[in-house]
This record gives structure tokens, sequence and C-alpha cells, in this order.
């Protein structure tokens, strides 16, 4: 009896310990994060595909709900950026227009009235120099007075063709001034208005007259004219519309006579001497005069000394033929 209680109490203590070990090991493969792969049937083609994973919740406090706060910029500062950025961060080229150039000769021909004016500026070729001056940034502008063709029929039949090329330029400058003038402002202006023909107060002069301001006379000593309309005018060129040719009195005069040289004026005074004190002798010894006329005009020593003997040579003839006469 004895013995079959301790074998009892030992069985039952080896079915204790048996279940102990089970139970921790159970307990130990569930608590481990490492598991063992499991492998997946092979899915039939008549399966469905597996359904997408359920979005797990998220715990979110509501401090990170919110957007982020922005900073306001400070008063005064400019959020805009100075150059435009493409979304590649790159910046973009600035074009900057060019600005269109001003052609005198297409305004005039809009004018539809200024035939020969054209045609002077281009034959002379002086069209090109007063539009390279207006594009000249240091350029004060330009102020051209424009006879139409009704002011060119004015003149004297053949009197452009009787011009110089010279003569024609100078008539167009005597037309241009150098700085931009506004029909307001002629009052301003000094007389003699010095124009790009030169500033000869005399030949050249052209002197300006203002009535009520908008009303502008000009008289050149040959002609008078007046401001008849504003053909064109912007902040560098204006160009106004007269009545008749600004015709300038070194056109209209006889060219200036060059001065004598010296030489030539010594000899007309002596030739002036010879032939008042030989007036009566001239006369009786026949041809002084052009024996004069046909001698070198020179200024040396014997030139003057053959003159001399020659006036004495009349001086004698003519107190011997004196003579003969008394006796």
């Amino acid at each position: 009896m004895r013995i079959m209680q301790e074998t009892l109490f030992s069985t039952s203590i080896l079915l204790l310990l048996t279940l102990i070990t089970i139970y921790t090991t159970t307990t130990l493969a569930q608590l481990s994060p490492i598991q063992s792969p499991t492998t997946s049937p092979p899915a039939s083609p008549l399966s469905s595909p597996p359904s997408p994973p359920l979005p797990q919740p998220t715990l979110s406090s509501p401090l990170a709900s919110q957007p982020p706060a922005t900073t306001a910029p400070a008063p005064g500062f400019n959020t805009n950026p100075l150059v435009p950025v493409t979304p590649s961060s790159a910046p973009t080229a600035t074009i900057i227009p060019k600005s269109p150039t001003i052609d005198i000769i297409n305004i005039l021909t809009k004018a539809k009235k200024f035939s020969v004016l054209i045609r002077l500026l281009k034959t002379t070729q002086l069209i090109n120099q007063l539009n390279s001056q207006l594009l000249t940034s240091g350029s004060g502008g330009l102020t051209l007075f424009a006879p139409d063709d009704s002011g060119f029929s004015k003149l004297k039949a053949g009197f452009l063709n009787s011009l110089s090329d010279r003569q024609k330029v100078e008539l167009l400058q005597f037309h241009t001034l150098s700085s931009f003038i506004s029909i307001s402002n002629f009052d301003t202006l000094t007389n003699p208005v010095q124009t790009q023909a030169g500033d000869d107060a005399q030949r050249l002069q052209l002197n300006v007259t203002t009535f009520g301001g908008n009303q502008v006379s000009m008289a050149t000593g040959a002609v008078n004219a007046t401001i008849t309309s504003t053909v064109y005018t912007d902040s560098k060129l204006a160009i106004y519309q007269v009545d008749k040719v600004l015709l300038p009195l070194d056109i209209v005069l006889p060219s200036k006579a060059p001065a004598l040289a010296p030489a030539a004026a010594k000899k007309g005074g002596l030739s002036k001497t010879n032939s008042s004190s030989t007036d009566d002798s001239s006369s009786n010894v026949g041809g002084g005069d052009e024996s004069d006329s046909a001698l070198p005009a020179e200024t040396s020593a014997g030139y003057l000394s053959y003159k001399v003997g020659l006036m004495w040579v009349n001086f004698v003839v003519g107190t011997g033929l004196v003579g003969i006469a008394i006796i």
C-alpha cells in the first residue's frame, strides 16, 4: 500500500511537470516576434483576387490634424518675386521690346503733299543724316519746316534745277533746327535763329515772330513764310508745314566776290596813274593802252623800271611835239 502511494505521487509530479512544460512552451511561442513562415496554398484560376489591406486607424492628436501656421509678412515687404520663376525654379529671360524708329520720309509720305521735298531729301541724301541724328541718344531732337508742293510751285520756274548740289543741301539745312521746338515755345528763340545751314547772321538769317502763342511767321530777308499746320510732333521730332520755301539770302544774292590779291591791286594802281598822266600823249602816239594791256602782270623791280622809262619817253615825246607846234 505504501509503495502504491509513492508511485501515484511520483506519477502526479511528472504529469504536473509535463503540463507546466507544455504551457510554458506555448506561451513563449505566442509572445515571440519571429514567426515561422507560412505557405499559402496556390491560388486557383477561378479564385478572386486578394482584397486590398484595410486602412489601419491611426491615433492622431488634435494638434496634428491642424495645418501648419504661416507667419504674416512684415508691413511694406513685397512678397512677389522680382524676377518671375518657372516651375523648374529657373529665371525666365526678360525681353525688352525694341522701340520703333522714326522715319521722316514715311511721315511725309503719309501726309501726301510733300513729294518735292521728299525728292530733294533723297537726292541729296540728307535724309540719312537726319534719321541718324534722331537715333543719337545725346541729340536734342529736330525741328523741320516742310514746304508743301504748292509752296515749291511758287518758286520761279527752273529755280531748283539751277541750284548746285551744295546749294540744295544748304537749302534743306536752312529748313532744319538742331533741337526740338514745340509750337508754343517759338517765343523762347533768339533772333536770328541758327539753322543747320550755318551761323552767318547776314546771309543765313532766320527771324521768327509769334502771335498769340500758336501763330508763327518767319522772315529770311528774301521771303516771308508762315507755319500753317503741324504735320508731326513727339518728344524728339517736330515737323511743321510752311506755305513758302524758306530762301536764304546766301542763295538769292550773288556770291561774294573774292578779295583782290596785293599784286593785282598794285598793278591796277600803276595802270591808273600811267593812263591819267599820259592821256593826252597816248592819243597822238597811238596804241599806248593796248601795249600796256599786253604786258605781263609782274611786280618785279625790272618791270617797275620799264614802266618808269616808258613814262619818261612819253613825257619827252610829248614835250617835243609841243615845241615843234610852237615853232
